[in-house]
């Protein structure tokens, strides 16, 4: 069963995974703003109940 030989595999999934984690990422990363801490209080959403039509 040729699924079983990680010859080829394993070394295209490392050269895969290193690829994406030492030159993809840190590139990303650099695109992707996070959310800064802010100082507002949190909002409690007030919900009214359903009345079912049917009960």
């Amino acid at each position: 069963m040729p699924q079983l030989n990680p010859a080829p595999w394993f070394f295209i999934m490392i050269i895969t995974w290193l690829t994406f984690s030492l030159l993809i990422q840190p590139k990303l990363l650099t695109f992707t703003t996070t959310n800064p801490p802010t100082s507002k209080a949190p909002t409690t959403l007030t919900t009214s109940p359903w009345t079912w039509p049917w009960t």
